[in-house]
Parts: C-alpha cells; sequence; structure tokens
C-alpha cells in the first residue's frame, strides 16, 4: 500500500463547479466531472491500479518535490529540483462562475523549466465512472479524445511550431497517452484537459495559455481583496477562504463538505464515507465564517441556498428539512459500495452517496436559524416566504424536537436522546423568538418560548451528570461529547458558570489529547460502526473557542498555535489527525477550515482585548457572536 500518498501529501484546485486533488509527486488521483458529486475520471486516491490519473514527473531520479499556492491564488505550483535542472507543473482551472451550470470545465497544467534542462514524462489515463465505464482513445496531431458513454475529454497540447523534437509520443492506447517532454530553461510547454470540448484538439500557443493562466490569477487576487480581515494568522485564514471558496457550488451557492468520498477515519477500517454533498449544518456555519472575513456575497448565496431549502422543504416526509443534499439542492443519496475499487490504502468499502441522508437529526434546525439570525444582523433579511416557511419549520420542531435522534455525528447505532440535539433545537426557538420580535414578524412566540424554557429546564435536568460533573452526550449516559463544547458560544450557558467550567474541565482530561480532541469514546458509546478514529479538527477548534469565552485566552492560544502546526504544507487540513500526526478523512474538509476562521476570529479578538480582559470579569457568552466586531474582522 505504499504506492499510496498521504491524504495531506495533496493540494486542491477547481473552477467552483467541481475540484481536483493533486498530489506531490505531481499527479491529479482524483477529478470528477461534470460537477463535485460527479462520478470520476481521475481515481488513483481510491484505487491506485484501477482509478487512473494524471501524473507528471521527471523522466530519470532522483529529485526532490516542492509544492506550494500561488500567493492568494487557488493556482498549484508543484516544483521538481533534479541535478539536471528545476521544472514546475503550474495546476489551475479557470473558474466556471456563471449562474448556470455547466458540462464544460478545463484544467490546464503547465509544463515549464526554470533552470538547467529538465525531461517530463506524462500519463494519462482516465477512468471514466468510477472505472466502471470503457472508453476509446482518438489520437490526432494536435492532441488526444477520450470518449465513454455520455463523456468525452479531450487534450489539448500546448505548444509552438516546430516543437516535434521537444513532444514525443510515447505510446497510446484504450487505457492512456504517454508522453515525453523535454524543456530548457524558460521554456513553456503545456496540455490543456476539457471536458465537453465543442471540436477536435487544438494547438494551442503559448501565449493564449499564459492568458488563460493570468486571467485564472487575476480572478483569485480580486475575490481575495475583498477580505476585510486584518488581524493575526491573516495567511492562514486567507487560506482557509480560498479552500471554502474552491469547494462552493456557483450555480446554487451550496458548499460541499468536501470535494472527495472515501477516504477514512481509520486506514483499514470501515468509517469511510461521501460528503461530496451540502450539509444543512455545514452551510450554516459557513455563514458565520464568510461574513466575518467580508465576504458578504457567498454568505448571502449561502443564505439563499438554505432558505431555499426551507422553502422546499416544509411540510415534507419526516419533517420540513433534510441533513443534506446534492449541490443543485435534490436530495437523492442513495448508498452504494463501489466492490470493484479497494479503497485508499486497502480501507474498503469505498461508498458512494450517503446513507445518512434520511437520519433524523435535531441540532441542523438550531444550526440553519442561528446562521439566519447572524446574517439578519447584517442586513440579510429573509423576505416573507422566507420567514413563513422558518415559522412552520419552528411549529414542526414545537412537536417534534423531544425524542431519539441520529444526532450530530451521524451514529448508525439508533436513535438516542442527546444533548447536543435539545441543545440546538433551543437555539432554533431562541433565534426564532429574537427574529420576530426584532423584525416585527408574526408568529407562534408564545409557544416558541414555551418550548425554549421546557429545553433548558430539561438539559439542566437531564443533561447534567452530576457525578461526572459535566454536561454528557445523552441522557442516561455518562460519555462527554465534545459538540457539547458550542453550549456557551451559543449563549445556553454563560461561559463562566461552575457547571461549564466544570464540563470544560472534564474535557480537559478525558477528550483533549497534547491540544487535539476526540469527539468522544466510541467504546463508551457504541456508535454502530467498527474501529476507532483520530481526533477531530473541528473539535479542535471549538475548543478554542470555549477556552476563549472561559477567560483562557493563553491557552486558547497555544492550542490554536499547536493546531496549525497539523495543517499539511499548503495549509490544507482534513477531518481528523490521526496518531502519528497524519491526516485523516476525506480532505480538504470544509467544517474545520470554518472552524477555523470562525474561533480565530474569536481568538484574536480576545487578544486585541486582553488588557481590558485582565481587569475586569469575563463578560457572558455573546448571543450576537460579537456581531460588530464580526463585520470588520478585528475589534
Amino acid at each position: 500500500m505504499g504506492r499510496y500518498l498521504p491524504i495531506e501529501d495533496h493540494g486542491l484546485i477547481g473552477d467552483l463547479q467541481t475540484a481536483a486533488l493533486v498530489g506531490a509527486d505531481g499527479s491529479i488521483d482524483w477529478f470528477c466531472l461534470p460537477r463535485f458529486d460527479s462520478p470520476s475520471v481521475f481515481g488513483a486516491l481510491l484505487d491506485d491500479q484501477r482509478g487512473g490519473r494524471f501524473r507528471v514527473a521527471p523522466a530519470t531520479g532522483p529529485y526532490t518535490v516542492k509544492q506550494m499556492y500561488l500567493p492568494d491564488t487557488a493556482i498549484l505550483i508543484t516544483r521538481f529540483l533534479t541535478e539536471g535542472g528545476v521544472g514546475e507543473v503550474v495546476d489551475f482551472m479557470p473558474p466556471a462562475t456563471g449562474p448556470s451550470a455547466t458540462d464544460n470545465h478545463r484544467l490546464g497544467r503547465m509544463l515549464r523549466c526554470v533552470r538547467g534542462r529538465i525531461e517530463f514524462d506524462v500519463e494519462l489515463s482516465p477512468r471514466f465512472d468510477y472505472g466502471r465505464r470503457a472508453h476509446k482513445t482518438h489520437v490526432t496531431d494536435h492532441g488526444v479524445v477520450f470518449e465513454s458513454d455520455g463523456m468525452t475529454l479531450t487534450v489539448h497540447l500546448v505548444r509552438e511550431p516546430g516543437d516535434e523534437h521537444l513532444l514525443q509520443l510515447r505510446s497510446a492506447d484504450e487505457g492512456g497517452l504517454y508522453v515525453g517532454l523535454t524543456l530548457d530553461a524558460g521554456q513553456v510547454r503545456g496540455v490543456v484537459l476539457e471536458s465537453a470540448a465543442a471540436g477536435p484538439p487544438r494547438e494551442i500557443r503559448v501565449a493564449e495559455f499564459e492568458r488563460m493562466f493570468d486571467d485564472t490569477n487575476r480572478f483569485w487576487r480580486r475575490w481575495l481583496s475583498r477580505s476585510t480581515y486584518r488581524g493575526r494568522w491573516r495567511e492562514m485564514l486567507q487560506r482557509s477562504a480560498i479552500t471554502l471558496k474552491l469547494m462552493t457550488y456557483a450555480p446554487s451557492g451550496a458548499l460541499v463538505a468536501a470535494p472527495t468520498a472515501g477516504l477514512p477515519e481509520q486506514v483499514g477500517g470501515e468509517r469511510n464515507w461521501d460528503y461530496r454533498y451540502t450539509w444543512v449544518r455545514d452551510a450554516s456555519f459557513s455563514v458565520y465564517a464568510l461574513l466575518g472575513m467580508g465576504f458578504t456575497d457567498e454568505a448571502a448565496a449561502f443564505s439563499q441556498w438554505l432558505r431555499d431549502r426551507v422553502e422546499e422543504n416544509v411540510g415534507g416526509v419526516g419533517g420540513p428539512l433534510n441533513i443534506m443534499y446534492r449541490v443543485d439542492g435534490s436530495s437523492d443519496l442513495v448508498e452504494e459500495s463501489l466492490g470493484h475499487w479497494e479503497g485508499y490504502r486497502g480501507s474498503g468499502p469505498v461508498r458512494i452517496g450517503n446513507g445518512a441522508a434520511d437520519q433524523l437529526q435535531l441540532d441542523i434546525y438550531g444550526e440553519a436559524l442561528d446562521s439566519i439570525y447572524f446574517a439578519d444582523q447584517f442586513g440579510l433579511r429573509a423576505g416573507h416566504r422566507g420567514w413563513r416557511s422558518m415559522t412552520t419549520m419552528l411549529d414542526w420542531l414545537v412537536d417534534n424536537w423531544d425524542q431519539p435522534e441520529e444526532g450530530i455525528w451521524e451514529t448508525r447505532g439508533g436513535r438516542q436522546d442527546f444533548t447536543y440535539g435539545r441543545l440546538m433545537s433551543w437555539v432554533a426557538f431562541d433565534r426564532g423568538i429574537r427574529l420576530a420580535q426584532s423584525n416585527s414578524r408574526p408568529g407562534a412566540v408564545g409557544k416558541w418560548l414555551t418550548e425554549r424554557d421546557r429545553i433548558y429546564d430539561q438539559i439542566m435536568d437531564r443533561g447534567w451528570h452530576p457525578d461526572r460533573r459535566a454536561f454528557v452526550q445523552q441522557y442516561g449516559s455518562d460519555v462527554l461529547d465534545s459538540s457539547l463544547l458550542r453550549m456557551s458560544t451559543v449563549g445556553f450557558i454563560a461561559p463562566q458558570d461552575p457547571m461549564w467550567l466544570a464540563t470544560l474541565e472534564t474535557m480537559d482530561t478525558e477528550l483533549v489529547s497534547d491540544s487535539l480532541v476526540y469527539r468522544y469514546n466510541p467504546s463508551a458509546s457504541p456508535d454502530g460502526l467498527r474501529g476507532s478514529e483520530g481526533t477531530f479538527s473541528l473539535c479542535t477548534f471549538n475548543y478554542v473557542d470555549a477556552l476563549v469565552r472561559a477567560g483562557r485566552p493563553d491557552q486558547a492560544r497555544l492550542v490554536f498555535e499547536k493546531m496549525l502546526t497539523y495543517a499539511n504544507h499548503v495549509g490544507l487540513f482534513s477531518e481528523e489527525i490521526g496518531p502519528s500526526g497524519e491526516q485523516l478523512g476525506n480532505f480538504p474538509q470544509a467544517f474545520t477550515h470554518l472552524a477555523l476562521i470562525d474561533c480565530a476570529i474569536t481568538l484574536n479578538e480576545a487578544l486585541d482585548r486582553r488588557p481590558l480582559l485582565a481587569s475586569a470579569p469575563a463578560a457572558p457568552g455573546g448571543l450576537l457572536r460579537e456581531t460588530v466586531g464580526r463585520a470588520n474582522g478585528s475589534s
């Protein structure tokens, strides 16, 4: 299994409708077309032999590899340093920013020699529909066409007249294309991979290719210039913002949880899920992070996507909302296994679709209403139809919050009375009341108020474990759960309340390992799956936020700085961190980068206020999530 790169040895490129992973070995080993949630055309990440790849690397060794992003962009540069020369592969995708979905996508691989001479080997071997469909290869003088049922990939060669001596076709068969390319210092050539091309391959001149590169560079720099964040860790937050933008489906404004499927939470285990969909929870959290950095257009798009789902699904079977959707808003996520693929380093089964889509997870209503309320404070207000849908959703929640559910972690061991689900139901009613009152909107406020207070009393009576001196994962258990780190963040409990400080102290002892935080202990609270998992990066960043609010900014900063050391070489995080510091789970993960931005803003503001905090008691939990400060990115 050593032929698989570590998960963290990848960078991400994309065009705002789909994305590709580029390994530090120069191989594109994950790429789905035409959307994030479409079947893969390169999938060597999940099966080295049958998945397909697009690899560029020096023809001979030894060589050293360095990888970086062009500053302030999503353009990835992989540098190969050999004894005879230094070469670069510059990977980029011109953004598809229009309001409509398209089947036409371009991926540019610019090959250049910056010192001496270098010979590249190029291997292009697609495997359509997760390797389940055969294809035909058509070679022309200017490129190649790979044709499968329902999908065409066209490869255009970037070259100048008289280049025949530089570029040599090694071989071409039904499997793929193999090319050799020799460049001297200063020379630039490359290939453009295009889906749904409206014609045969054509010869692209270097000047045209460089204009394509310049346009992509300009797009990302202009987009990032809209950031209003001026606080600490600016470069890390900007990289997280670009990563989130790369995972956004422009036609609908939806944010996928990750651009990958099947990457394991434990190598060799069965906790391998498809995350190429939009969770209501993730979309809700994105509003905080993006508004905090000044990206109001993206936050508005996510808010509109969320309101559309509320309007479409009110009165639906099982309640007003599904927990996740495809990027176009549809909800067909039937789960199946790709039995012909071995999985990343033998981690099977490889699942596509997601069977958790039909679960009951009560926390999503609180997260949705909290983000809508937060956006409302910035002037992103729902119209009449949106408000009516929200009131219907809250009226449904009145009758349904007090029941077992699967919970935030999508357990498959049966429904339970999860404390976090009750907590976020409390948030849903609280934010609905506030929205109605602040905007003078009609609604059953008295009924919502009654249910809000019932939940509060129930959590205090049944969610608190007096012997553990902590709030616990589910009623009747003594298991801790780091999802409850958000109790003070959402304003349910004051961050200096003795019950909360005791909970935090107990979590410090049992869930925190050298600053990294586990979700919960699967052996103590069976979740219906075999095996274990790493620490959950979202929870580590939530822990930072909780420490800040509890008046422990110095400890929070140390935890945060330690966590940043687990980012990969280009600043990306997956879902989890393994025992040896390796990244686990789908990559990169939106949840992690959202939480990074959110807690960094909170921590930055606390450090700026340090003289005041040193001489005054800590303020109660921020019900408005420090809205005014978030608008400017710093206090």
